[in-house]
């Protein structure tokens, strides 16, 4: 189907608009999870339970009319109970046969609940389906729906028992997305919307080939030399070991961010500036971006760690020293 960069607006403001109906404030957790699937990506949510994680991924499936998943991340979990296996069947004339049954991978929008309680082979059982959009059983590789998009979640809270994510895996995630408790005034709505006799639901206003449609126009968006030259010079900031590199960098980074924290915020810049009514980026889109792009990137060293500094800061402290005119 033909999109615009009206369409586009338009399908992304009935999208987040129908999400609010369900899920009570959140507007930067909306923005950030629609911003990662409208680039292709998959995100991974930050927050204690109970904040409507589970909720927000399948409410988004209602939206688009795509179809769910939800797989809940166990130490126990293998990963044939999340790609599938091969099963024995028969046919007609009582011949055997081997059959592949797909896992509950083979959706659209997949919820991966409590990634890091699951078993690094467990884990690593998404990495070919977060990154190639297919699953290989046995030799044999199937391709996953369209579109494809995986959101996990963590508790940064109960660590124990848990493995947490290395880092090749983390960055197959496009954006991590803390997730804040809501305030007094949410707290109350939420009471409001869901202990009376009806619930809130959702009206589905797009379906999935729209979703492709707005992928392929986003990819589309012009982005200037000097933007492209800033981001570049914004991740090679990320690294210690980079002339240009801030002194904070220097002394609570262990390793920076890869290319693919560049794609990232390239790729996310241009669906913030579509979402603004404009074709073509700025800078100020990138640092919109930046910080849910780079955070699950960059790795803290023990100094960072014993002092308190977050790679939050780190990102912030970047923005400061890497200026956009010294790309020009």
């Amino acid at each position: 189907m033909s999109m615009t960069p009206e369409t586009f607006r338009a399908t992304a403001a009935a999208i987040e608009q129908e999400v609010g109906r369900v899920i009570v404030g959140q507007q930067a957790l909306i923005r950030g999870v629609l911003i990662t699937l409208l680039a292709g990506g998959n995100a991974l949510l930050e927050g204690v339970p109970g904040l409507g994680k589970t909720m927000l991924i399948r409410t988004l499936a209602d939206v688009l009319d795509v179809q769910f998943s939800r797989i809940q991340f166990t130490p126990d979990l293998m990963p044939a109970d999340i790609t599938g296996t091969n099963i024995i069947a028969e046919d007609e004339q009582g011949r055997r046969f081997f059959r592949f049954e797909p896992g509950p991978i083979f959706a659209n929008l997949v919820l991966a609940d409590e990634i890091n309680r699951a078993t690094p082979k467990t884990q690593s059982a998404l990495l070919e389906a977060m990154q190639e959009r297919t699953v290989t059983v046995a030799r044999q590789i199937h391709t996953l729906p369209q579109p494809f998009f995986v959101l996990a979640t963590q508790n940064p809270l109960e660590m124990e028992g848990t493995y947490p994510l290395p880092e090749a895996q983390l960055d197959r995630f496009f954006f991590k997305i803390d997730v804040p408790f809501p305030s007094v005034e949410e707290l109350v709505e939420i009471a409001r919307r869901t202990t009376g006799a009806e619930t809130p639901r959702a009206q589905t206003v797009a379906d999935g080939a729209t979703v492709l449609a707005m992928q392929a126009l986003a990819r589309e968006v012009p982005i200037a030399d000097a933007v492209l030259t800033y981001v570049a010079r914004l991740v090679r900031a990320t690294h210690p070991t980079d002339a240009n590199a801030p002194d904070t960098v220097r002394r609570y980074v262990r390793y920076g961010a890869s290319p693919r924290g560049m794609q990232a915020i390239i790729l996310a810049a241009k669906i913030t500036a579509l979402l603004d009514g404009r074709f073509n980026v700025a800078f100020d889109d990138v640092r919109a971006v930046a910080t849910p792009a780079l955070r699950h990137r960059i790795g803290l060293n023990f100094e960072a760690l014993a002092e308190g500094v977050s790679t939050d800061t780190i990102v912030e402290t970047l923005l400061d020293h890497v200026q956009p005119q010294a790309a020009l």
